[in-house]
């Protein structure tokens, strides 16, 4: 019997990619210079804890957990490519962090649900009718989202780092040597990726706001927001098992979709921003090697 592998995950930073294992984060940037730095941590204790072994409360706990390590590895890299006037830190920090989550509320959750209560009202639609095309323009909303930001060029880099930490953990997974023309070989996709994860939320989406019946506006608008952690987590599970799955006939065919939709946020990557990703793997590699060896000691 084959062992599973660890399911390692990452992030596409500024000139750089963050990648995760079960105890520590690296990641690995280019500086103006052209070299590549690499900055490594420990992970919360909360991937050791028993809670990170309960279905649906260790998707909202690994999420809030990533978000948080995301957001500082990805503020790192910018200010690693801006001068030390420009740096983006403390409060302007956290009031740029807390804007962008209410804009991305606002856009994705409740303006849907918005158009959806005057389907119902104005157009005499029924709730599953109101909830469907409520999905539909959450769903439009999010890839127009994608596909917008991708023609910026200083974005298109940034997916091209996304395509280049995919293609290293596919790499890894399919057992082959970690060198830049070898790891070209591989694929741009992967189902564990997060945009998988923000489609499998709008689909599912539709079938639990629906199971609320009719609501006021207010009522419906509070829902979106209050029911996000059990979306979230939902969501979580299902990613969890197609990926675990991924080979079978029918799991493979439920997460075409998942995959498709990765190509607007992903493209192919240069040999450089491979270099860049095999770097921050092999730091991540080092560090749970170590953290494991300490745990045994």
């Amino acid at each position: 019997m084959t062992e599973k592998l660890p399911n390692y995950g990452g992030q596409a930073v500024i000139e750089g990619v963050m990648m995760r294992g079960k105890r520590v984060a690296a990641v690995a940037m280019r500086n103006p210079g052209g070299e590549i730095e690499i900055h490594t941590e420990e992970l919360s204790s909360i991937y050791q804890s028993k809670l990170i072994q309960i279905p649906f409360l260790r998707g909202l706990l690994g999420l809030w957990d990533a978000l948080g390590l995301g957001m500082r590895f990805l503020t790192m890299s910018a200010n690693m490519q801006t001068g030390e006037d420009e740096k983006l830190e403390g409060f302007g920090l956290f009031l740029t962090i807390t804007a962008s989550l209410a804009i991305g509320v606002g856009l994705f959750f409740l303006a849907p649900a918005g158009v959806g209560q005057l389907v119902e009202r104005y157009l005499g639609w029924g709730t599953w009718a109101g909830n469907l095309v409520e999905g539909m323009v959450r769903l439009a909303l999010l890839v127009l989202y994608m596909w917008g930001i991708g023609q910026m060029e200083d974005i298109k880099r940034v997916f091209r780092y996304h395509g280049a930490e995919h293609k290293v953990i596919n790499a890894f997974e399919d057992g082959a040597t970690l060198t830049p023309e070898e790891v070209q070989k591989h694929s741009l996709e992967h189902p564990r990726c997060g945009t998988a994860f923000l489609l499998v939320v709008v689909l599912f989406s539709i079938l639990l706001f629906a199971a609320l019946g009719p609501l006021s506006l207010a009522w419906r608008l509070a829902s979106r927001i209050l029911l996000l952690p059990v979306l979230a987590g939902v969501a979580y599970e299902y990613l969890r098992w197609t990926a675990d799955n991924a080979d079978g006939p029918v799991v493979s065919v439920l997460i075409k979709p998942n995959l498709a939709l990765q190509r607007l946020t992903t493209a192919e990557p240069t040999l450089e921003m491979l270099e860049v990703s095999i770097t921050a793997f092999e730091a991540m590699l080092e560090g749970e090697e170590a953290g494991n060896q300490e745990s045994v000691d």
